[in-house]
């Protein structure tokens, strides 16, 4: 008996031993960033918690032991350690002082995704396709036609990459009008057009544009990179006025269009220019692409450091194991700072260059964030360009903030669209 009774001391011992959390750390030691956040989203959808640990080891996340999800881990290729009941409670203890600048977030909810990109196939690629597909982590593709038919409604989360919402089809005439993608892209859009009511291409991406911010003030998170971030302002600020010159749309553009903008239906920029040349491949000032001193070699941005405990939100998306990012080029690279509005919470700037490349705003119950250039991992995408391979860069810093947005709509519950 008595030999007995110590075989079942030790058996609770042990039991009381075993590890009760999974760290998923994501500082430097992390092996593969972008599929950790694959497995954060696959474990909320097995109904599973997680909490996000905000600016510990890089913004690590915390899950109750589970054999599946460990099992997952190593299929995937992510590290991570397995945490004891009084580690586990000492490092909550930790993050929740009030002198440490850490915060925990429960991931609460799976967020549907979706990615607005046209059906027919165009000659570049969307970083967030890319890293959404190589995180394991699905989406829903969606155009013109769905938002006009009032889809969004299924969606949490909703990215535009290269669009054009002005109906000038990208500025790509000058270069690229006699190339076969471009004049099926104009033929299926014009098509599009007519079958869903409208007289011209710009009509209807006005009014794409308008249901996508209708969507967001109603409780959608609108994450937007490249062209789609200032063609879509543009768009809004140009509301029934014409700013198309006539190769565009079959008529001239309105000479007063300026001076007719209305900044007030714009969600991050006011007080820019438009581009009035149709041979430019620019639609306003808002970029500094064409007139920025920066090459690859000391075209950087900074990451603001933000108070956890009192701003979660611009904590959350700025979340990463480097604060200073390698600056990419796109058609719409960097933000001029001075035509931000000062609503607007600057998250990535390089203040040197005067430039914002990072953003985030709230309008009505929802909320935005806006990433300039094309793709984190290749500095100057060109148009017919392979696709980035990213297990070339599991580690990637700049594309380590789409995926921070993508996991974002999970951290809270979502009120109620409308």
């Amino acid at each position: 008996m008595k030999k007995s009774y110590i075989l079942f001391i030790c058996l609770l011992c042990s039991l009381g031993l075993r590890a009760s959390s999974l760290l998923i750390y994501m500082d430097e030691d992390q092996k593969n960033h972008l599929k950790a956040y694959g497995i954060a989203y696959w474990t909320i959808s097995k109904q599973l918690e997680v909490d996000w640990l905000l600016n510990y080891r890089g913004g690590s996340f915390l899950i109750k032991y589970n054999k599946t999800v460990e099992d997952e881990l190593k299929i995937r290729g992510v590290s991570y350690e397995v945490m004891a009941d009084g580690k586990v409670v000492s490092l909550l203890n930790e993050i929740s002082d009030p002198a440490v600048n850490m915060e925990m977030v429960k991931l609460e909810k799976t967020p549907k995704i979706a990615v607005y990109s046209p059906k027919s196939k165009l000659p570049w690629d969307d970083a967030v396709t890319l890293v959404l597909t190589y995180a394991e982590i699905p989406y829903d593709v969606i155009y013109d036609d769905d938002i006009l038919q009032d889809k969004l409604s299924k969606y949490d989360w909703l990215h535009l990459h290269h669009e054009d919402f002005t109906g000038q089809y990208g500025r790509f005439w000058a270069n690229f009008r006699y190339a076969t993608w471009y004049q099926e892209d104009v033929k299926n859009q014009e098509n599009l057009a007519k079958r869903m009511g409208y007289k011209k291409v710009s009509e209807m991406k006005l009014a794409v544009a308008k249901h996508i911010k209708e969507y967001c003030a109603g409780g959608g998170f609108l994450f937007a990179m490249c062209s789609g971030t200032d063609s879509f302002d543009i768009a809004l600020a140009a509301e029934g006025v014409d700013i198309c010159a006539q190769m565009f749309d079959g008529d001239p553009a309105d000479p007063n269009a300026q001076s007719k903008l209305d900044f007030n239906k714009t969600l991050a920029f006011q007080n820019f220019k438009l581009d009035n040349n149709p041979m430019n491949y620019e639609f306003s000032d808002i970029d500094a692409t064409q007139t920025r001193t920066l090459n690859q070699t000391n075209d950087y941005f900074t990451l603001f450091d933000f108070s956890a405990k009192w701003d979660l939100v611009p904590t959350m998306l700025t979340q990463d194991h480097d604060k200073v990012i390698k600056g990419f080029m796109g058609q719409t690279t960097a933000f001029r700072k001075s035509l931000v509005k000062t609503s607007v919470t600057v998250l990535g700037e390089n203040k040197g260059a005067a430039e914002v490349r990072y953003l985030h705003g709230e309008i009505g119950k929802g909320q935005f964030t806006f990433y300039g250039g094309h793709d984190p991992e290749d500095y100057q995408h060109a148009v017919g360009d392979p696709p980035t391979d990213l297990s070339l860069h599991p580690n990637s810093p700049g594309y380590r903030l789409i995926l921070n947005n993508v996991l974002f709509p999970a951290a809270k519950k979502k009120p109620q669209k409308t």
